[in-house]
Formats: structure tokens, sequence, C-alpha cells
């Protein structure tokens, strides 16, 4: 009898097992929507992405220019209302994020009119700067925006090189790019506005056609050269609070030969967190950049990312579908344990920490 009863005890668990782990499966991927942000082609979202986001898989949306008209703020409104509905839904709203750095890099209409570099000219940059920061969070919070992807740290060392021209660095000089750097990111941050400090430690050594979108990029700077010049805006960002760091795709052998900056513990987890004490959301680059040909399909440097220290993964290439299978990737690693469970959910804590500070 008592061999029946615990046979059947046995088969009853047994056939609990496959349910037990799709339970699993999405829990996990309510959790790991939080790091993935997604994108998509056009003026008008598909269906499905408001499916993802009603499952509770997707943890913002990055806008572009193709995304941008009249009717925007009613899509971002639908996003978030979406997104209430949504088991993942906590009482904090998506990150909705775009690059409003300004000058010619911005993707909403409005402010700042001048370029970075226009700014770092100014007479005193410092209070040009705050009123960029200003009419940045003005231009995000008129289409319910609540992230800005800037601004860029970057210490360009050439006229007309990578940063300079387009007018995305602030100056030539530590000094001036940590005056500007800084009142730019407290404006906005003031406003509630996310505000990004990118692309660490740096691409200002970069030169005119070195671009990390498009190929990969190593910059051969000494560490001490990269810790006296390229680190030092980085540093005054951090004092002011900056929410988010974005790491750089190109590779700085002093310090990591092998991987880029966003795939490289000794970049993330060492320079940045450990020697500069930055304990803010860390968020990938454009995850589908050319500069990571060698690092696989668009999950696996998901993976990687995650492995290194990285918190939200960018994917960034107008196609749902990119973010559905970074999602897939980081649930399948978190459940093979090739991925730390313990240093993931710290990730997650942080999102969910930054996301509480924005007011829908």
């Amino acid at each position: 009898m008592w061999w029946s009863a615990t046979l059947q005890l046995l088969t009853f668990c047994l056939s609990l097992a496959p349910a037990a782990r799709a339970a699993s499966s999405d829990d996990l991927s309510v959790q790991v929507g939080h790091h993935v942000i997604f994108s998509y082609p056009g003026l008008n979202p598909p269906a499905n992405l408001f499916d993802l986001i009603r499952q509770g898989k997707v943890g913002g949306i990055i806008l572009f220019g193709e995304n941008v008209a009249d009717n925007l703020s009613t899509i971002i409104s639908d996003f978030q209302n979406t997104y209430k509905q949504s088991s993942a839904y906590s009482g904090s709203p998506l990150l909705i994020m775009t690059d409003q750095e300004g000058g010619q890099v911005r993707r909403l209409p409005g402010g700042p009119v001048q370029s970075a570099k226009q700014v770092g000219e100014m007479t005193n940059p410092g209070e040009t700067a705050t009123q960029s920061g200003k009419d940045a969070a003005s231009a995000l919070q008129a289409y319910q925006v609540n992230t800005n992807l800037a601004p860029v740290l970057g210490v360009y060392r050439e006229a007309g090189d990578f940063l300079d021209n387009y007018g995305r660095s602030y100056g030539n000089t530590s000094a001036r790019v940590a005056t500007c750097a800084p009142a730019f990111i407290r404006a906005q941050q003031a406003a509630r506005i996310v505000a990004t400090a990118k692309h660490f430690p740096g691409l200002g050594a970069a030169g005119k056609n070195e671009n990390t979108d498009e190929e990969p990029v190593t910059i051969n700077l000494t560490l001490d050269e990269l810790r006296s010049v390229d680190e030092i805006p980085y540093t005054g960002a951090i004092s002011a609070g900056v929410d988010m760091v974005m790491n750089s795709w190109a590779v700085y052998p002093a310090l990591d030969s092998k991987y880029p900056s966003g795939l490289s513990k000794a970049w993330i987890q060492d320079e940045l967190r450990g020697r500069l004490g930055f304990k803010g959301v860390t968020i990938t680059d454009a995850i589908e950049a050319g500069g990571l040909r060698a690092f696989g399909d668009d999950s696996a440097r998901g993976v990687l990312a995650s492995q290194a220290g990285m918190d939200i993964i960018l994917a960034s290439a107008r196609n749902v579908t990119q973010g559905e299978v970074i999602v897939d990737a980081l649930v399948s690693a978190l459940q093979d344990e090739s991925l730390s469970q313990h240093s993931f959910s710290e990730a997650t804590e942080r999102i969910l920490d930054l996301r509480r500070r924005i007011t829908l």
C-alpha cells in the first residue's frame, strides 16, 4: 500500500513539472523584460509590440526620427497604458528614450538647437549647458519621453574627428567637457528626465571614419591617458548623480585587448563601478552595431553584455523580433546558469529603482 501511494504521489509531481517549468520561464521573461529596450520601424508600432508589452517582456522603447509624428505622444500613452495591464507593472513606467543631444543629433522637434561643440565654445559654457539640458528636457516632455541618451562626454582630439565632425563633443579638454556635461545632466534630471553619459571611457580619440556602428574600432591610448583625460568628465558626471552610463563599443587594449568596453568586465565592473564608483544603471549602445561582428548574433551579444555587467540591452534595429530573441536568450542563460541570477537580480533592482524615480 505504501509503495502504491508513493508511486501515485511521484506520478502526480512529475505531471506538474512541465507546468512548473513553464511558470518559471514566464517569471524569468518578465524579469528579463525590464532589461531589454525595443524599437520598431516607421510611424505606427506593430500590434505584436503591444502584445509583448502586455506580457511584460518589454522594458522600454527607443525612438528614432522615422518614429516621430504629431501623434507620437498618443502612441507613447498607448504604450504606457498597455504596460499597466502587464504583470510586470508595479507603478513605474516603461523607459521611453531617444537621442536628443543637440545640434544635428536631435530626434524630436525642439531643443537643444546648439550642438555640444557650440555650447562648449560659449563665454559661459556651464550656463549654456544648463539651458541646453532644460531645452532637451522640454522637448522630451512634450512627447512623454522620459529618457535621453545624452550627453556625450568624449574629449575630442583633432578637428573633424569622429565626435567633432558632428559637433558632439563639448571640447578638446577634459576641463571644458567636465564643466558642460554635469550641468546638462543636472538640468535634465531636475526635470525628471533620465540622463545618460556616453560612451565610456570615451570616443574622443576615434578618427573621422572610425564609427563603431559600422565597424570594429580600436583606440590605442595608454591607461594613464584614458584616466587622466577621457575619464575625467565621467568623474564629474558621477558626482552630479548621472542616472545611466552607456559604454563604448570600441576596444581599449590598455585594459582589455579582447572585448569592447560594453562587453568587458574590466571596463564595466572594475573601472566604471570599481575605480570610479558608479552605482547607477549601465546601458549598451546599439547591440546590432557593426563593431561587434566578431561576437556572434544579437542574442549572443546580449548574453555577453549581461555577463560582463551591462544592465540594459539596447535592441535598436527597428525590428521587434530583435528584442524578442534577446529576451529569450537571456532567459535561457539564466536557466542554464551561464548568467548569474544573483548579479542579474541586482541589475533588475537598479533598473526598477531608476524607473521609480520617473513620474508618468
